[in-house]
């Protein structure tokens, strides 16, 4: 993935440039207070963007994130 990329895509969660490191500029989300170094090479392998994106995503947002309504265990119903 493009680095360019990457930012804008962070930037939409509404992340915010902390400071420029010496190889890595590090972004932080204000909603949830985390932070994630972004390297200063062109080309960000892709594994390593969908992380820093699910990182810095909001929890909302990310529909990996979002429990799924937990069903009752077979056993415990009905068992009187």
């Amino acid at each position: 993935m493009k680095r360019v990329d990457l930012i804008r895509t962070i930037e939409g969660f509404g992340c915010v440039l902390i400071r420029h490191g010496g190889r890595h500029d590090w972004y932080r989300n204000p909603n949830t207070g985390v932070s994630q170094p972004v390297s200063r090479h062109r080309e960000i392998k892709d594994h390593l963007a969908r992380r820093i994106t699910r990182m810095l995503s909001n929890p909302a947002d990310d529909p990996a994130t979002e429990a799924e309504p937990e069903e009752p265990d077979s056993d415990t119903v009905g068992d009187e």
